[in-house]
């Protein structure tokens, strides 16, 4: 089910591509259209399976982990950025990201979101899928990894994606690779071993 959610808001978002110019959704409203639109168009979304192929074959991907770390990282949307801070109650990016994998499959994924950059596997940005840790650099952090989140989904034909991540101004938040901040700031993507 939350592969068919999550084809559905890439779907959804190719859409809505000119929502940032026109305005910006809440955390929110992105998760209610996203499980909106999954439940109503559940059939015809199925057909969708050749995004999560590779070349005709099937990328390693276990749908249940997955599962299991999206709802766990969507169920705290909201909590508060501390730098520094590993959660539960309030999260850094790389405390958000490692919480969720330690707490989810008792992976333990680096504690920095430069550790968790080093340690996990290299993937193209083709080969990106839920799941996956994403890097950008940040205005302390120079051209080095500096912030880290959580890819929802992402779309071949269009190279773009949705994340969720812990701000510092917003918390725990989805955002979009269109995002401007965000589009200049990209660094790379990186599969959990």
């Amino acid at each position: 089910m939350r592969k068919i959610l999550l084809s559905a808001f890439a779907v959804m978002s190719l859409a809505v591509g000119t929502a940032q110019a026109q305005s910006v959704q809440t955390n929110e409203e992105l998760v209610n259209e996203l499980l909106t639109y999954g439940d109503a168009n559940d059939d015809e979304i199925g057909n969708f399976d050749f995004l999560y192929r590779n070349n005709g074959k099937s990328l390693e991907y276990d749908e249940l982990m997955v599962e299991n770390i999206i709802d766990e990282a969507i169920s705290h949307l909201g909590t508060r950025y501390v730098y520094g801070s590993k959660g539960p109650n309030s999260f850094d990016c790389s405390g958000f990201t490692s919480y969720v994998y330690k707490h989810q499959n008792n992976v333990y994924i680096g504690a920095s979101s430069r550790e968790q950059y080093a340690i996990n596997q290299p993937i193209k940005r083709s080969e990106m899928q839920a799941g996956d840790l994403v890097f950008f650099t940040s205005p302390r952090s120079g051209r080095n990894v500096g912030h880290v989140g959580i890819v929802l989904d992402f779309d071949p034909i269009t190279d773009t994606f949705t994340f969720i991540h812990a701000s510092t101004k917003q918390g725990v938040k989805i955002s979009k690779s269109t995002e401007s901040y965000y589009q200049k700031r990209y660094v790379g993507v990186r599969r959990v071993k």
